[in-house]
């Protein structure tokens, strides 16, 4: 493995960063110290792994340099007998045999590490932060850009969070059946959150990260059947709205790896699988009442239901952007239903509401909004004011796929290109 090890180690915390250190924060009960062990684990086997070759079960590799790499530091602070103490009673050490704690112990580490992060003690933002930090491995800068908030204040929200949890003493646990109902909207947002980092990854050369879209939807289906049956609704539909979302994947890119956008792609490309079990689910939800991911999980119904663009229900997709609207106000929704209203009414009036939205400043760092708009003035033949949105969309995009679109977006107003 040595020229490959850099790439092997990348591969490992890509699709195991989260499932590491839950486990290591069920080790050590310490957030930061469980995420500084897992950074030089990880540092030591690029060495290691350039040097000797990589081990059979990396992320037990990693999981037992990390186990060690705290225990070192649990040695050297003031307290040392005393969590060392109760750190070895609370786990036998790991080998890097076939882990025993992989198959049946990594799901309910990682469960046990959102339900914490969304203790009711924590601001819903923080409870978000946190969990992306922790168990989907975004970086402070990434979280920032999701949130639409400067890294600095993001960087300050995680500090607080973490320090509430050591401070406060909320357990590394799962809350009684009794309490999960009042954590439950704050999960089910940082399970679509992590979703939707997979579904298009913040930064990077690849728009999807399958690691993180398969993480959240496996997590949205233990959520649904840890609540009991019937399901809550919200359960089901972010359930269905992920997979609905994620039968798309293989069309989103060419085969060269560029983005196709949502009317040119070749719809034989769906997994019809995942839409068969998604779309019973959106009607067991809608049955529950009409909540934010119920009407979420409904649009990307209709979407897949169509077999061209031109046959999707287009004014239906308007009217339940609207319901979401006026249940969950948000620039990001509107932004979404001007792009169907522009389906529906046309261009002129999809731009209306963009601009409306641009003067209001929330979306000025979002790069999609920008896109949008440059789209809308391409399609009514203002070349010369599309290229600046694109221009500025460009400044702000941080994904390499969707700065190559746009980039040859830009090419085409800019050289007189339909």
């Amino acid at each position: 493995m040595p020229p490959d090890a850099n790439v092997a180690v990348d591969a490992v915390y890509r699709s195991d960063w989260g499932r590491i250190v839950a486990t290591l924060i069920r080790l050590v009960r310490d957030f930061d110290l469980a995420e500084e062990a897992a950074q030089e684990a990880f540092t030591a086997a690029v060495d290691q792994w350039r040097a000797s070759g990589g081990p059979e079960f990396p992320r037990a590799w990693i999981v037992q340099t990390a186990r060690h790499k705290a225990i070192d530091r649990i040695r050297r602070q003031t307290r040392f007998a005393e969590k060392l103490d109760a750190y070895t009673a609370a786990e036998t050490s790991l080998t890097v045999e076939p882990p025993e704690f992989d198959p049946s112990d990594i799901p309910d580490d990682r469960l046990r590490l959102i339900f914490t992060c969304c203790h009711p003690a924590l601001a819903l933002e923080a409870q978000v932060a946190l969990t992306l930090r922790t168990l989907g491995g975004l970086e402070t800068d990434e979280i920032a850009r999701a949130f639409l908030v400067p890294t600095a204040t993001m960087a300050q929200r995680l500090v607080r969070a973490k320090g509430k949890i050591r401070d406060a003493g909320i357990p590394y646990t799962m809350p009684d059946t009794k309490d999960m109902p009042a954590r439950l909207d704050a999960v089910l947002t940082v399970i679509y959150l992590v979703f939707t980092e997979g579904y298009a990854a913040t930064r990077g050369d690849a728009l999807v990260r399958t690691d993180l879209c398969a993480e959240a939807i496996r997590l949205g289906r233990l959520v649904r059947a840890l609540m009991g049956l019937p399901a809550p609704a919200e359960a089901t539909a972010l359930l269905a709205l992920m997979l609905l979302h994620d039968s798309r994947r293989e069309a989103r890119l060419d085969e060269a790896g560029e983005l196709v956008l949502l009317e040119h792609q070749d719809r034989r490309r769906w997994n019809q699988r995942q839409i068969a079990e998604a779309l019973p689910l959106v009607e067991e939800a809608l049955r529950g009442g009409p909540g934010p991911f119920a009407l979420q999980a409904a649009i990307a119904a209709l979407h897949c239901q169509a077999t061209r663009v031109e046959d999707t229900d287009w004014p239906q997709i308007v009217r339940l952007y609207e319901l979401l609207e006026r249940q969950q106000p948000s620039p990001i929704v509107s932004l979404n239903r001007a792009a169907a209203v522009a389906m529906v009414q046309g261009p002129g009036a999809a731009l209306a509401l963009v601009d409306a939205l641009a003067a209001g400043g929330e979306l000025d760092r979002y790069h999609l909004l920008h896109a949008a708009r440059a789209d809308l003035l391409r399609r009514l033949g203002s070349a010369a004011e599309a290229a600046k949105s694109y221009a500025r969309a460009l400044a702000l995009v941080t994904n390499d796929a969707e700065r190559r679109f746009l980039e040859r977006r830009l090419h085409e107003v800019t050289s007189g290109a339909t």
